[in-house]
């Protein structure tokens, strides 16, 4: 089963420097129907304007991915992690029995945008942790990347969730197989491009799609795109 969640009908805020779109339902913005995924609780679409950022809050039982698509995010926390979050990187942040951070945009010219994705840990009150990896030289042309897991295969960096996080940079007519092993499932979220699915399903920026009870997949490339596939327990 492929369920679409088109950007347009996601969630929205605007706080002025801030604007965000809800792929589930986040602070003010609640729709029951879209609670989630899975492990997956949070995709938020982001772009923080110059000199502006979140100051100092806390996270607690939650695994916090950040991936950044344009700009830099400098990225400070009661571990004593001190941080500059770029294109290319993959940051994880293990929230745990509690963790505080701040997330701010230098810059005084240029936006930062970014996803940031919560996800539920595979068990409450781990202790919290930071890692943080750049994958910027295996983001090639027509490249699929694992960039986070459980087991931190492949020099990923290590999540407390059995999900595989891959990013694909995939050209215009480019097309990988992916088979789905029994009782997981997948979601697509596109970061860039037009991508295609089982010659069915046609993503454009900002889309995503969940992916049940199914096994054999076929992504392509319509035109040039970036997106993030979770394979998921």
């Amino acid at each position: 089963m492929f369920v679409v969640r088109r950007s347009e009908d996601r969630g929205s805020a605007n706080h002025g420097w801030l604007e965000a779109k809800h792929s589930f339902s986040f602070s003010s913005y609640y729709d029951e129907k879209h609670m989630g995924f899975r492990a997956l609780r949070v995709i938020n679409q982001d772009r923080v304007a110059p000199g502006k950022g979140f100051a100092p809050h806390a996270h607690n039982d939650m695994e916090i991915v950040t991936y950044v698509t344009s700009g830099a995010l400098e990225h400070k926390d009661t571990l004593g992690n001190s941080a500059v979050i770029r294109p290319g990187d993959m940051q994880r942040m293990s929230a745990g029995t509690g963790i505080r951070h701040s997330e701010f945009n230098s810059s005084a010219t240029d936006d930062v945008r970014l996803l940031q994705i919560w996800l539920l840990p595979e068990r409450e009150g781990i202790e919290p942790s930071y890692e943080q990896k750049s994958f910027l030289d295996k983001f090639t042309p027509n490249s699929w990347v694992l960039t986070a897991s459980k087991a931190g295969r492949e020099d990923s960096v290590k999540i407390h969730q059995d999900v595989d996080l891959y990013v694909g940079n995939f050209e215009a007519g480019f097309k990988k197989e992916f088979t789905l092993r029994s009782q997981r499932h997948g979601w697509l979220q596109i970061v860039k491009g037009r991508l295609n699915v089982n010659n069915t399903y046609d993503l454009k920026e900002g889309d995503g799609l969940a992916i049940s009870n199914e096994t054999q997949l076929v992504l392509a490339g319509v035109s040039s795109c970036e997106f993030l596939f979770f394979d998921l327990p």
